[in-house]
C-alpha cells in the first residue's frame, strides 16, 4: 500500500500511521493510536526498571579506637546492609597524628572482615585513600544472613 493510501485509511479511523519496522524491505507500518503505543511502551519501561535489584553501596565509617560496644553496634549495621544484598564499604578515618598508626586501621579492618567471613566476600583489599584505609565487602551467594536476625553473639559485658 502506498503512504498516501495508508495515511487516508489513518485518518478516516482516526488513527496513526506508526512505522514498526523502518528497516524492513519495504517498511513495515501499522495503523493505532500513537498515544496508547507511547503509554504501554513507557508502563513496560517502568516495569522493568522496578524488577531490577539496584546494588547500593553503603558507608560504614570506623575510627582508629573504637569503643567495643561502637564496635559492635556498627558491625550490626553491617550484618543488616549485608544481610539486605548491598555492598558494604568499611572506612577507617584517621585524624590528625592517627595517620601514622595505620596498623590500627588495617587491624579493625580485618577483625571485621573475620567476624563476617562466613556471610561476605571481599571486593576491594584494604588500602589507604588520603587520611582513610577502606575495603569494601559484597554479600557471598551463600549467604546465610538475614536483615532480622537478632544477634545475641555479639553482646559484651565490661568490667
Amino acid at each position: 500500500m502506498t503512504v498516501p493510501d495508508a495515511l487516508a485509511r489513518a485518518r478516516i479511523n482516526e488513527l496513526d500511521l506508526v512505522e514498526v519496522a523502518p528497516n524492513a524491505d519495504p517498511p513495515v507500518c501499522r495503523l493505532l493510536d500513537y498515544g496508547k503505543l507511547r503509554y504501554l511502551t513507557s508502563k513496560k519501561e517502568r516495569e522493568t526498571r522496578k524488577s531490577q535489584k539496584s546494588n547500593d553501596l553503603k558507608e560504614v565509617r570506623f575510627r582508629p579506637n573504637i569503643g567495643v560496644h561502637d564496635f559492635y553496634a556498627k558491625l550490626r549495621k553491617v550484618r543488616q546492609f549485608i544481610g539486605n544484598g548491598d555492598k558494604v564499604k568499611l572506612t577507617v578515618r584517621f585524624r590528625g597524628r592517627e595517620a601514622v598508626h595505620q596498623q590500627l586501621g588495617l587491624s579493625l579492618l580485618k577483625r571485621v572482615a573475620d567476624d563476617l567471613k562466613d556471610d561476605v566476600r571481599l571486593e576491594h583489599a584494604p588500602s589507604m585513600e588520603g587520611r582513610a584505609m577502606s575495603m569494601v565487602l559484597i554479600p557471598s551467594p551463600t549467604s546465610t544472613v538475614k536483615s532480622e536476625r537478632n544477634d545475641n553473639a555479639t553482646a559484651v559485658t565490661t568490667e
